[in-house]
C-alpha cells in the first residue's frame, strides 16, 4: 500500500449566523467567500490557514463552543490588530506560557475560542 500523507486540515466551524460570521473574519484580517451552494456555509482563510464556517441555528455556544488553535508569527502584534477592529466577543491578553508560547485568546459570539501563539522571544 503506498503510502498516505495529509497536506492540510479546515476545522468547521458552526455558528448562527454566517452572515456576520464572514463580516467578522473579514474584519480580523481574513479573506471569505460563501459557498454558491443552497446550504449556508462559508470558507475563510489567511496566509495558508482555512477555516469553515457551517451556519447551525440549533447552535448553542455555551453548549457547542469550540476551540482552534492558531501559530503566527507575533502574538502581541496580531492581538492588537483584532483587538482594535470593533469585532465582539471577549479578548484575554497576550500573555507568557510555561510551554514556550506567547499566547492570547479571543472568544466569537459563536463561543468559538480562538487561541493565538507564537514563540517567545528569547533576547
Amino acid at each position: 500500500m503506498d503510502e498516505v500523507t495529509f497536506s492540510n486540515v479546515a476545522p468547521v466551524l458552526s455558528v448562527l449566523d454566517l452572515d456576520r460570521a464572514l463580516r467578522r473574519y473579514r474584519k480580523l484580517g481574513f479573506s471569505v467567500r460563501r459557498y454558491e451552494g443552497p446550504d449556508k456555509y462559508g470558507f475563510v482563510a489567511r496566509d495558508g490557514v482555512e477555516l469553515h464556517l457551517s451556519e447551525s441555528p440549533e447552535h448553542d455556544r455555551r453548549r457547542d463552543g469550540s476551540e482552534i488553535y492558531l501559530y503566527v508569527s507575533d502574538a502581541d502584534a496580531l492581538y492588537a490588530a483584532w483587538s482594535n477592529v470593533g469585532v465582539k466577543g471577549r479578548f484575554v491578553e497576550p500573555h507568557d506560557t510555561p510551554y514556550g508560547l506567547r499566547e492570547f485568546a479571543f472568544v466569537d459570539r459563536d463561543g468559538t475560542a480562538h487561541r493565538v501563539g507564537s514563540p517567545l522571544r528569547h533576547e
